[in-house]
């Protein structure tokens, strides 16, 4: 993957996130600054996305640990154990927000 089809994907994977947090039941506050994304849940808890161009990897870190993604060709995967981040996001927003989001695709 080229340094700009790694940048065309973190920013469309954190476009997607926005669109599904703008349409969340709950009220997720979320930033975007400098290659970092950082959400904010009502509980005062934080998940926060920051791009790694020189791994070429998307990292996420939740109140269960931080997480290091690189990305398949389709989706992106988890390197520790190849889950993929849809299920990642989902289990945690659960955990954190209380809401069941749909993160299938990412």
């Amino acid at each position: 993957m080229t340094d700009s089809e790694y940048m065309a994907q973190v920013d469309a994977t954190l476009a997607r996130v926005e669109e599904i947090l703008d349409e969340a039941e709950s009220d997720l506050d979320y930033e975007t600054q400098g290659g970092m994304m950082t959400i904010k849940c009502e509980n005062g808890s934080q998940i926060i996305f920051t791009r790694q161009p020189p791994l070429k990897q998307l990292w996420l870190a939740t109140r269960d640990g931080g997480y290091h993604f690189d990305h398949n060709g389709e989706h992106w995967v988890r390197d520790s154990d190849g889950a993929p981040l849809a299920d990642v996001l989902q289990h945690a927003f659960a955990e954190q927000a209380g809401e069941a989001l749909d993160f299938t695709g990412l």
